[in-house]
């Protein structure tokens, strides 16, 4: 990241053109390292929603302890994208960018749509077409009818089902792969997109890298003492030391980690500290780990707020409601892996009319927002627990 800036502020002051030419040869690399990542999200994302929706029930219908577990992960991720929405749009707004620079910049790049009407939003959200709108990238009606799809598979036989749902199983595995051979390649890819866009802002883009880096775990752990820490000790009856000190190792295995699953043990041991039932315990932590993520809706709002205000693109009323939809359905579909909120956050800058190729410049920002979206991540996850068991509702 550090080593495409410098090159885009040198080819952009230095009156030869070798370094504006170098720009120029990189940049399809910088193009081909993001249309790898969508290339994969897509089906990633159908299939880790349909897999989300499939495993929280038995083989007959979403037991009671479920859909419990999936109303507190989706209240949490959408309070914490609310609350960032409404804190980070003006700080975004404020940070300063030559607005020279970022109208070049977004004319650079394939034109947004304008907001659509609310009656013509709210139709667009079935689509005509499901294939269509995956070909088109019309993700937010792709994961409606993608939900629909999901809950439909429920309502089916065992044995059909089974096979619908072993499949995308493997469609989704299959694209964590993918994703990882990609992400091998993810230096190269950043540096080649952040070269031509360093040439374009100069050194406002590192000016505004750097307060995207302070900006991003400020504001996670702000939502972590204003809506978290609160929710828990008022919904799951828990004291704030109590609470603090049962989650302290898994927060510490967090941050060093960045790796939600790879705290799945401590996070099981934090939820046994505060006296929630071994059945809850042993259903819902594993079920957190893998689904519930306040830190990832945090981190995908303030990235595409911040992508927007890099990018040139105006945010409208109807595209900060989408933003903040599609930023909770996909932090169900997010991979436990360091910068995986990162990678599968595609949808929800198209949702906005954010180029897509802002990924890959957020992705060499990501080491310090990580840390602590992930310590959300798993705080998160620990207080739906308590949560849940306070409410006393028996074995799954």
């Amino acid at each position: 990241m550090c080593a495409g800036v410098l090159l885009g502020i040198l080819a952009a002051r230095l009156p030869s053109s070798s370094a504006m030419r170098v720009v120029n040869a990189v940049e399809p690399v910088g193009t081909l390292f993001v249309n790898a990542i969508r290339m994969a999200v897509i089906p990633l994302v159908v299939a880790s929603v349909i897999g989300a929706i499939t495993s929280v029930g038995d083989t007959r219908r979403l037991t009671r302890l479920g859909v419990t577990s999936l109303i507190v992960f989706v209240a949490l991720a959408v309070v914490a994208a609310s609350l960032t929405a409404v804190i980070a749009l003006p700080l975004v707004r404020s940070m300063a960018i030559d607005v020279a620079a970022a109208n070049a910049l977004g004319s650079s790049n394939a034109p947004t749509e304008q907001a659509p009407a609310a009656m013509r939003w709210l139709t667009d959200l079935v689509p005509a077409n499901p294939i269509a709108a995956a070909a088109n990238g019309a993700l937010l009606p792709l994961i409606v009818f993608t939900i629909c799809f999901g809950v439909a598979l429920t309502n089916i036989g065992d044995e059909r089902r089974v096979a619908v749902v072993n499949f995308f199983g493997g469609v989704a595995d299959a694209m964590l792969v993918l994703i990882g051979w990609v992400i091998r390649l993810a230096p190269l890819g950043v540096f080649a997109l952040a070269a031509p866009l360093a040439a374009r802002l100069g050194v406002g883009l590192a000016r505004a890298m750097l307060g995207y880096i302070v900006l991003a775990p400020l504001l996670t752990l702000i939502v972590l003492a204003v809506f978290v820490y609160p929710a828990t000790c008022i919904a799951g009856r828990v004291g704030p030391r109590r609470f603090l000190r049962a989650c302290a190792p898994a927060q510490a295995l967090a941050v060093s980690s960045r790796s939600t699953m790879a705290c799945l043990p401590a996070m099981i041991e934090a939820s046994s500290a505060l006296g929630v039932d071994p059945p809850v315990t042993q259903f819902v932590v594993p079920l957190a780990a893998a689904m519930c993520r306040v830190g990832s809706a945090v981190g995908q709002t303030l990235a595409v707020l911040f992508a927007a205000r890099l990018f040139n693109v105006e945010i409208g009323a109807l595209q900060l409601v989408a933003v903040v939809f599609v930023t909770v359905l996909t932090t169900f579909t997010v991979p436990g892996i360091p910068g995986g909120s990162i990678l599968v956050m595609v949808p929800v800058l198209v949702s906005a009319g954010v180029p897509a190729e802002a990924v890959g410049v957020l992705l060499g920002a990501d080491a310090i927002p990580d840390m602590l979206r992930t310590l959300a991540n798993v705080t998160g996850g620990v207080s739906a627990a308590a949560i849940i068991g306070r409410v006393n509702i028996g074995d799954p």
